[in-house]
């Protein structure tokens, strides 16, 4: 083989650079921001999940308009492996928690748990007793100085109105005068004790419903509960026109820590 064939041949053999194509490069970025945001929305939903309270039933302690993050793993049955990673922890009394309301689970409540399975629990003009001793409850709060027979003094003859899941609850799991917690299921109270609508007048939460525990508030805005159930154009409005001087700054990042109970 002759020299110019030798160089020829060394030339066909070079392979050329290939290059992307605009289009693949941008394919691949759309492909990789959609698998990212499916991620983040994953985590999102499972770990934690962003909250609004809507009403006053937590007050002063949470109130209308603070928008929580909620640890969606405090809770969760540990396995063989996660125990060992995770720190979960069983609901215990005093945590503050939010479940699927009972009677509607497409709303979530936000309430402090009183009574764990096997408790007995009873109200003497607004005392809250369990297992016969009185509790020291520095986060309730009491607005009316009234006493509301079943609302205060509990459990009571059911009274007109009641559901009947409290009906069922007076029925069954009263013994000796007081509530019985039942194995499953806790017994759940606003820290606004003359404005909560709470296991008193609904029943038990069952574990299942229990979504997890609220960790900060993340962002708390002066609005109304209408506003905060459905976003109305008003609310959009109030927001363009008020938002720096309605937002509660001194609760931004503000830490929500539950109060044992013997």
């Amino acid at each position: 083989m002759s020299r110019k064939t030798k160089k020829r041949a060394a030339a066909v053999a070079v392979p050329k650079p290939t290059t992307k194509s605009p289009g693949n490069s941008m394919s691949r970025g759309i492909a990789e921001w959609t698998f990212n945001f499916i991620i983040l929305i994953f985590a999102t939903g499972t770990i934690a999940q962003p909250y609004v309270i809507p009403t006053s039933s937590m007050e002063d302690n949470l109130l209308i308009g603070d928008h929580l993050i909620v640890d969606r793993l405090a809770y969760a049955p540990a396995g063989p492996l996660s125990r060992r990673l995770l720190p979960y922890d069983p609901v215990k009394r005093g945590d503050i928690i939010v479940f699927r309301y009972p009677l509607d689970i497409k709303q979530d409540y936000v309430k402090r748990v009183i009574g764990v399975p096997g408790d007995r629990i009873h109200i003497v003009n607004k005392q809250v007793y369990v297992n016969g001793r009185k509790l020291d409850e520095p986060y309730k709060f009491h607005k009316t100085p009234y006493i509301v027979p079943y609302r205060d003094t509990f459990p009571a003859l059911a009274s007109r109105g009641l559901r009947p899941s409290a009906v069922e609850m007076l029925t069954n799991h009263v013994v000796n005068g007081e509530v019985v917690v039942p194995n499953g299921h806790y017994f759940a109270m606003g820290d606004n004790r003359d404005n909560s609508d709470d296991s008193r007048f609904w029943g038990f939460v069952p574990r299942e419903n229990i979504k997890g525990k609220p960790l900060l508030v993340y962002w708390s805005y002066d609005a109304q509960t209408e506003d905060l159930v459905d976003f109305t154009p008003g609310h959009f409005i109030d927001l363009f026109q008020h938002f720096f001087t309605k937002t509660r700054w001194r609760r931004t990042f503000m830490l929500i820590h539950g109060h044992p109970i013997g």
